[in-house]
């Protein structure tokens, strides 16, 4: 499982250096001409950059938010606190977010990545072309009320257009949209465990077994209906389906 984490961490990594990379020459972190920026000292010190910054990017700026989220109120909602671990969530949740990033994962690779690596282009440039598939994710997946917000919170000028917002506003806008679609995929995943739940409670009343906890009657009930419908594949293709 941990070799898992660190193959898709190292995919999502090729994202999460144009973001570091971009930040730090936006702050004149800089060393001057294009072969300069490309020493190896250089690429060492940005690829430490990104291993510390890539927990933080993974769950700000890729599909991992919302997905971990739902699977999350997934075991709330069966009943069981601990039964799938975090690890093998986190895992799942890894491989889904590869597998919804990977055309824009490409795209900063062929067009930010390489050619940077290479000393073909410099560090700007390098954020300016690796930055535009990531916004362009984040875009799709942002609601207009949440650019809003974030840039009457900013207090920041109205934009014209979505290239007059910074990744400032839109990274905080994206994640809060993210965790409203979670919460609704999570509330219609909670709607069938509830009523079982409600279903066992009922029956329990009536029996006049009041002092046997619904929750050990209704769990296995929930798995059962879990595992007969195929739970797992309906909503991992809903999870990857619902990004735009």
């Amino acid at each position: 499982m941990r070799s898992s984490r660190l193959a898709a961490l190292t995919s999502v990594g090729a994202g999460a250096l144009v973001f570091c990379a971009g930040a730090w020459a936006q702050s004149g972190a800089g060393i001057g001409g294009g072969t300069a920026e490309t020493a190896q000292a250089m690429r060492v010190v940005i690829g430490l950059t990104v291993l510390a910054l890539l927990p933080a990017l993974l769950v700000c700026v890729t599909a991992f938010l919302r997905i971990i989220i739902v699977l999350s109120m997934l075991r709330h909602a069966i009943g069981m606190q601990e039964t799938p671990p975090n690890t093998a969530l986190i895992g799942l949740a890894l491989f889904l977010t590869l597998f919804t990033m990977a055309p824009v994962l490409e795209k900063v690779d062929h067009a930010a990545f390489e050619p940077f690596m290479d000393g073909k282009i410099t560090m700007q440039q390098a954020y300016k072309e690796g930055s535009a598939p990531l916004r362009d994710f984040m875009v799709r997946q942002t609601r207009e009320e949440d650019l809003a917000l974030m840039v009457e919170l900013s207090k920041a000028k109205t934009p014209r257009t979505i290239d007059d917002i910074s990744n400032v506003q839109l990274v905080p806008a994206f994640m809060l949209s993210e965790l409203r679609a979670a919460f609704q995929i999570g509330f219609v995943v909670f709607l069938p465990f509830l009523l079982i739940d409600l279903i066992v409670a009922t029956v329990l009343m009536a029996l006049g077994m009041m002092m046997m906890p619904p929750s050990t009657v209704s769990l296995p009930l929930k798995v059962l209906m879990f595992v007969l419908v195929d739970g797992w594949a309906l909503l991992m293709k809903a999870l990857v389906g619902s990004f735009h």
